[in-house]
C-alpha cells in the first residue's frame, strides 16, 4: 500500500500552548503542511490525569495525536510516525541506518538531559517551584556538548534538518525562561536561527523570564 501524503481528515493534537513537547509536534505538522486541529488540555485543573484522558495517554502526558484509527502519545514517537507516514521524500527521517541511529541518539538526549535540564528549569520557574540549580547545571552541560558538535556542522544528525533538530529545538530555545542564558554558545544560537528559518516554522508562546512580571 502506498504511503499517504495527506491525512483523510485533520489530525487531532491534544496539547497545551506552553508545552515544549507539544510544540515539537505542532511545529512538525506545520512544516509538513498537514491539516490539524488542536484540543487544549488544561494542566492547572489536572485534566491530563483524568480517566478519560489517561485512556488515550496511559502516562497522563502530552501530546497525543489522533489520526484516523491511530492514537499515539509521546512527542518523539509522534515525530517518527508523522515522518514515516507523511514525508514521502524521507527528508526528515532518512532511510539509512546510520542516520536513523544518529536521530535516535538525539531523541535520547531530548528525553534525558534536555528534559532534566532546560525543560525542568523552565517548569520550575513557570510554576514557582523551589529552585533547582542542578537542572540549570545539566542544561549548561548539554548546551556545551551541542556547541562543540555544531561548531563544524549546521544540523545535529545530518547535513540537513531532521526530526532530531525538532526534538531538541524548543526546550533549548526557551531555556532562558528557566534561567539558562544562551549567550555563551554562539554555534548553538546560530543553529536555533537556522531552525527558525525553516519554511513554515511556527514558534511557541514566550513565557516571562525569571524575575519579570507575568
Amino acid at each position: 500500500m502506498p504511503t499517504p501524503s495527506r491525512p483523510i481528515r485533520p489530525i487531532r493534537l491534544y496539547g497545551n500552548p506552553i508545552s515544549g513537547h507539544v510544540h515539537r509536534v505542532r511545529l512538525f505538522l506545520t512544516l509538513l503542511d498537514l491539516p490539524f486541529e488542536e484540543i487544549e488540555i488544561d494542566f492547572a485543573s489536572g485534566e491530563h490525569k483524568r480517566p478519560e484522558f489517561v485512556a488515550i495517554s496511559p502516562f497522563g502526558q502530552l501530546p497525543v495525536i489522533e489520526d484516523g484509527a491511530v492514537t499515539l502519545a509521546d512527542s518523539n514517537a509522534i515525530l517518527v510516525y508523522l515522518a514515516l507516514t507523511y514525508d514521502t521524500s524521507r527528508r526528515w527521517l532518512p532511510a539509512d541506518v546510520r542516520t536513523q541511529a544518529e536521530v535516535q541518539r538525539w531523541f535520547s538526549v531530548a528525553a534525558g538531559p534536555l528534559a532534566y535540564g532546560a525543560a525542568s528549569a523552565r517548569v520550575t520557574a513557570l510554576f514557582k517551584r523551589p529552585d533547582n540549580p542542578q537542572a540549570r547545571q545539566t542544561a549548561a552541560a548539554v548546551f556545551e556538548v551541542m556547541e562543540r558538535h555544531l561548531a563544524a556542522r549546521e544540523w545535529l544528525a545530518t547535513p540537513q534538518a531532521t526530526i532530531a533538530d525538532l526534538s531538541m529545538y524548543t526546550y533549548t530555545a526557551h531555556a532562558p525562561e528557566g534561567g539558562v542564558a544562551l549567550e555563551p554558545w554562539p554555534h548553538l544560537q546560530a543553529w536555533l536561527r537556522r531552525v527558525e528559518a525553516l519554511p513554515g516554522f511556527v514558534g511557541m508562546v514566550r513565557s516571562p523570564l525569571p524575575g519579570q512580571p507575568a
